[in-house]
């Protein structure tokens, strides 16, 4: 009688085997227009932009022997422009932002726009910025510190005179450096050093130093030749005398392996992994030691121009890009009473 009443409730198995294959069509149904979005991305190898280095002007107050992104324009896009590009960038999968150039700090209106639009409006979840640290003010950091993660400081050498012959220095170097530290340490950034190893610093101990500076990630990079921007007596810098070996590239890491923050990038591994985009919202491949630029991004779209440069997807997971890259947010320090009562907080 039991197995009679069940069957009058679920019918026949035939029917049974229908409903579960309704069940599954529909679920593939569901499914299917993400399985191909995902395989045409694989086919098409365009992989998501997760990570990009937004170099929104070439202008710089510094003349560093062996840069490699060089003042060649002056061009800046407008503001909204530039919030437009990100969108487009957010829209296609990018959540961290690292903001480079040129300095800038050199455009300090500009810059916090940017860095307040970027967490209000496309709530990235990290947001970096790169400086020579000559132009960083507390004021700045105070006012916008709560839109920047990660805060990194170019440093080539602790020793002044290295670093006014390589033209990063003013003698003040060492000193600023320490100071923005401190206000990073104030304002909740992280803080982080970049370093370029060249024919002037691979023989240097910067271990104690560094040490005391206590950076999150202090990434060590390899001096780079790009052809069309430093490459020759003809452009604006020429790297050929500052090149090092890769054994004297290594003799350097090997002296400050020990640093816990220590990260270090010889040209192999720089090569392509690094999402770049221009002044123009242009995606740049400077690894295969020539500048390929695309199309810009406001005028085809992000997947469209990705496509047309080689990013090494592969690299960029290998060097570990992936990391935690997002502050963590400290709770604001409950007021006093007697700062309540002079601030007039209390309705008494």
């Amino acid at each position: 009688m039991a197995n009679g009443i069940v069957r009058s409730l679920l019918g026949s198995p035939g029917s049974w085997v229908l409903i579960i294959s309704s069940v599954l069509l529909t679920i593939a149904l569901i499914s299917f227009p993400s399985a191909v979005r995902a395989a045409r991305r694989r086919l098409n190898k365009s992989p998501i932009p997760v990570s990009v280095n937004y170099f929104f002007s070439r202008k710089c107050n510094k003349e560093c022997g062996f840069c490699f992104h060089t003042a060649k324009t002056s061009y800046v896009l407008s503001q909204d422009e530039a919030h437009r590009g990100l969108r487009l960038l957010k829209e296609a999968g990018m959540d961290k932002l690292n903001i480079a150039g040129g300095e800038p700090f050199l455009y300090p209106k500009f810059l916090g726009a940017m860095l307040r639009y970027c967490k209000e409006s496309l709530h990235l979840k990290s947001v970096s910025i790169v400086t020579n640290g000559s132009k960083v003010t507390e004021n700045f950091l105070k006012e916008f510190g709560q839109y920047i993660d990660i805060l990194a400081v170019s440093c080539d050498s602790m020793n002044e005179k290295t670093n006014i012959a390589i033209g990063r220095g003013d003698g003040n170097n060492v000193k600023q450096l320490f100071r923005i530290r401190d206000w990073c340490r104030k304002y909740n950034i992280k803080f982080k050093l970049n370093t370029v190893v060249c024919r002037l610093n691979f023989n240097e101990d910067m271990f104690d130093m560094v040490s005391e500076l206590a950076p999150f990630r202090w990434k060590v990079f390899q001096v780079l030749m790009v052809r069309g921007e430093n490459d020759s007596e003809d452009t604006l810098r020429d790297v050929r005398k500052w090149e090092t070996a890769d054994e004297e590239f290594a003799v350097f890491c090997d002296r400050h392996r020990a640093i816990p923050a220590f990260i270090p990038e010889d040209n192999k591994v720089m090569a392509s992994s690094y999402l770049l985009v221009d002044e123009y919202m242009r995606f740049m491949d400077k690894g295969s030691g020539k500048l390929v630029e695309s199309e810009s991004i406001l005028d085809v779209g992000v997947e469209k121009a990705l496509a047309q440069v080689r990013w090494d997807h592969e690299a960029f997971l290998e060097r570990g890009s992936i990391y935690d890259w997002t502050k963590e947010m400290s709770m604001p320090e409950k007021p006093t009473a007697q700062e309540l009562v002079a601030g007039g907080s209390l309705d008494w």
